[in-house]
């Protein structure tokens, strides 16, 4: 059973569409869109700060989304992919962004639409990821432009395979 708890006298709102792994933590001030899942060891903690997340998100195994104490806030957009292990933390992802394995995501960063963010990327506070790129590296830089191919093909698939994934576990 998941641990899905309030936190200040504010509770989880989680629809019932989404899938949510028995070992996930969900605290405090989280909103998650439709046809989400969370998955094995996630942490979702909304203790210090809202956290809001769009329509058809996975978040990955070990992820953790958290925030910073009255300063900032987590919001994730629609369509967006947290690879395994990743931090997001009082930041701004919005819609069709694929998080990448291990990266780290610091404070008041900003991913704009159709983005990248490579595997073990490290974005420093107040980074700005522009629409159409990908960025790796530590600390992390703008390696490219995005293909439409990239935006529809792993953007895309990745979001939709996590929705199939997620319907094979509540049943």
């Amino acid at each position: 059973m998941p641990i899905i708890k309030p936190v200040r006298g504010n509770q989880p709102q989680i629809p019932e569409d989404c899938y949510i792994a028995e070992n996930a933590t969900i605290v405090g001030e989280v909103s998650i869109g439709k046809a989400c899942s969370v998955w094995f060891n996630a942490v979702i903690r909304g203790d210090v700060h809202f956290i809001k997340i769009g329509n058809k998100v996975n978040i990955q195994d070990g992820a953790v989304i958290h925030a910073t104490y009255q300063k900032s806030p987590t919001t994730i957009g629609n369509n967006v992919s947290i690879g395994h292990n990743a931090i997001v933390h009082g930041c701004t992802i919005k819609d069709n962004v694929l998080i990448g394995m291990g990266s780290i995501i610091m404070d008041d960063c900003i991913i704009e639409s159709n983005s990248i963010i490579a595997a073990g990327a490290v974005l420093t506070k107040n980074t700005t990821v522009e629409s159409g790129s990908i960025y790796a590296g530590v600390p992390a830089k703008k390696v490219k432009d995005i293909s439409k191919e990239l935006i529809f093909g792993e953007i895309d698939r990745i979001a939709n395979n996590y929705v199939e994934y997620s319907s094979w576990f509540k049943s």
